[in-house]
């Protein structure tokens, strides 16, 4: 499309980049004059149209940044959009993780490789063991899609379930008629069970929790826009004020704000643009080769991935035959309709170079493994027929051409501020990527029933202020009376010394090896203090553990503070921390209180109930 093309597009869109605060290709005014930091690009692809209901605001754009890569976001305080959508690797999936698919076996031709979410846990947020996973973080049963340039997309997701026509999860209205794919699919991951959530969560819960956690607290090195946001430490209520107009947090206005951010990680600054816009030696001539190869009759590779735009894919559905359509029927989970089994979203090829896993359940891990599938090479997994395109099995991809291709993939699509972290796609570093600050199983125990060690869990980050913060157990005796101890120094053979003890409560289960049981702990100044290294271990009583006692492993717990600095500077009663204890604080804790909601566990005893209500009241009389 020329650029006249392009701008006669954008005045018949649903709103105007004049509207929209944008000029030129995309791009916001107030991101690029404020920060000095966006490069004003010539490439062909399309101008970002925002939806009249949603239209662009700088503050709606950090704030969605800033909820994009905040893990306070799910319910385990470690998964953030950004954990699973990383974008040095284009947007996708940084790891590895096996999922041993339909046959519950792994390393089967039926494996997919996923995206771990979090431990299963229910309603209450104590940990259960999952059929599959049992207390290790659940894997997703597909691949993670990239939110790069997928503000073009008219549905999102691999099955196109998050739809153009957004509607309030919370009131059942709609609220954006059309165009408003990537506000439908922002919110389903923060209820999602297996990635970010767990059982019974509601944006009810989200919204209560974010009123009471401080921005990205987890995270560190923040981009320069973000660093100017939270320069005045604000809450997350006055964030949403500056984006909205007031301190109401909501499904919706969380959607609008992530998917504002979202609609400005346009990837357009590749060695293919600088060559469309003219500069002939952007492409070396074996890349040169590869773009005529990609659009040869014979490869058909430009069918699916097409040049329209210059975004490398025509946002179809089809089904190529990677796998049989029983394991995952794909689009026809959807719409129903016969003739889209097995059909899955055609991904865009941008910055494909960058990722570490192929397909909608990242079956291959290199380009050369794609390729060699389509041209149905010596050693290449088979292919299924079912209902498969027809298109897919007339490819022609003889090797010179495949390796030009190749070449071209890998290289001419990528955008060095994609690779690079740059703006738009610069990013914090996640409580995540840490290992310092993480909390880790050193060993130790006794086997109780079954000669089974029960196993620690301690993947929660100890950060000073998580009212959140918990520690698990598995492989107990089920219905086993146990206890968990702190000390504050390491383990002598395998056993520590607690300085600390917290009441008995009973395993779930029955039987050797099934039982699990939780304990929630506010992490409050004075319980513990920043750069406090805990060690863990559960007491089992075990009649077949020696001495009647079974213990677990040893978790090694270093307790830190926030980006934030340290919290509660008047205390418990504090809970906004913002070094006043008044109304603001007494209305947190009332609503966190009256539903029923973990947070409010004041006394930190695993239940919600006046006892609290009670401890709450004593601090809050007590003042700062």
């Amino acid at each position: 499309m020329s650029k006249a093309g392009r701008t006669a597009a954008v005045r018949a869109g649903s709103v105007s980049l004049a509207k929209a605060g944008w000029v030129g290709l995309a791009r916001p005014v107030v991101g690029v004059l404020a920060l000095g930091l966006m490069h004003m690009a010539s490439a062909d692809v399309p101008p970002v149209v925002f939806p009249v209901e949603n239209p662009y605001s700088e503050a709606k754009r950090v704030l969605g940044k800033i909820l994009f890569f905040d893990e306070q976001m799910s319910t385990s305080n470690n998964v953030a959009c950004a954990t699973c959508h990383s974008m040095p690797r284009a947007g996708a999936e940084p790891r590895l993780a096996r999922h041993p698919g339909d046959d519950n076996i792994l390393n089967t031709p039926d494996d997919i490789q996923g995206s771990p979410g979090v431990i299963r846990s229910d309603a209450i947020n104590n940990y259960e063991a999952d059929a599959v996973f049992a207390l290790t973080p659940q894997i997703t049963g597909r691949t993670a899609n990239s939110p790069i340039n997928a503000a073009y997309a008219p549905n999102l997701f691999w099955d196109g379930r998050a739809t153009s026509q957004f509607v309030d999860p919370e009131t059942g209205a709609v609220v954006i008629q059309e165009g408003g794919a990537l506000e439908s699919q922002a919110l389903q991951p923060l209820v999602n069970t297996v990635e970010m959530a767990h059982a019974g969560n509601t944006f009810a819960h989200l919204s209560e929790r974010l009123s009471r956690v401080r921005p990205l607290d987890l995270a560190t090195n923040f981009p320069a826009d973000v660093s100017a946001a939270l320069a005045d430490k604000p809450s997350y209520g006055v964030l949403f004020e500056r984006a909205f107009g007031d301190q109401e947090i909501t499904a919706v206005r969380v959607a609008f704000a992530i998917a504002t951010y979202e609609r400005t990680l346009i990837s357009d600054q590749t060695a293919y643009d600088r060559f469309r816009d003219g500069q002939t030696n952007a492409l070396t001539p074996a890349q040169q080769r590869g773009l005529q190869a990609f659009q040869a009759p014979q490869t058909h590779c430009n069918a699916c991935h097409t040049l329209v735009d210059d975004l490398f894919t025509g946002n179809g559905f089809r089904n190529i035959g990677l796998r049989p359509i029983a394991e995952d029927n794909g689009r026809q989970s959807i719409t129903g309709v016969a003739a889209d089994a097995g059909r899955f979203k055609v991904p865009g090829l941008r910055n494909v170079g960058l990722k570490r896993a192929f397909m909608h359940n990242g079956q291959f891990q290199t380009l050369t493994d794609v390729l060699r599938w389509y041209a149905r090479g010596q050693g290449a997994p088979p292919q299924f027929p079912q209902n498969q395109d027809p298109l897919i099995p007339t490819i022609q991809l003889p090797p010179p051409a495949a390796g030009d291709i190749q070449d071209f993939l890998q290289n001419a699509l990528t955008d060095p501020r994609v690779a690079n972290a740059t703006f738009p796609f610069d990013r914090p570093t996640l409580f995540g990527e840490r290992t310092a600050e993480r909390s880790t199983v050193i060993g130790g125990g006794v086997a109780g029933s079954g000669g089974i060690v029960p196993q620690i869990v301690v993947d929660a980050p100890a950060m000073l202020g998580n009212t959140e913060y918990r520690i698990g157990v598995g492989r107990v005796l089920g219905g086993a009376a146990l206890r968990l101890g702190i000390s504050v120094t390491p383990p002598v053979n395998g056993r520590i010394t607690p300085t600390r003890w917290f009441d008995f409560t009973s395993a779930s289960g029955a039987g050797a090896g099934a039982g699990v049981a939780t304990q929630h702990w506010a992490l409050v100044e004075g319980e513990v203090n920043s750069g406090q290294v805990l060690f863990a271990q559960w007491f089992v009583d075990d009649p077949a553990a020696a001495g009647g006692q079974a213990l677990s492993s040893v978790g090694r717990i270093p307790v830190f503070c926030g980006s934030a600095g340290c919290p509660w500077p008047c205390g418990p009663a504090d809970i906004n921390a913002d070094g006043f204890v008044n109304g603001l604080d007494y209305d947190l804790f009332t609503s966190a209180f009256e539903s029923g909601d973990q947070g409010a566990d004041f006394n930190a005893d695993g239940f919600v109930n006046g006892l609290d209500y009670d401890n709450f009241a004593e601090h809050f009389e007590g003042g700062c």
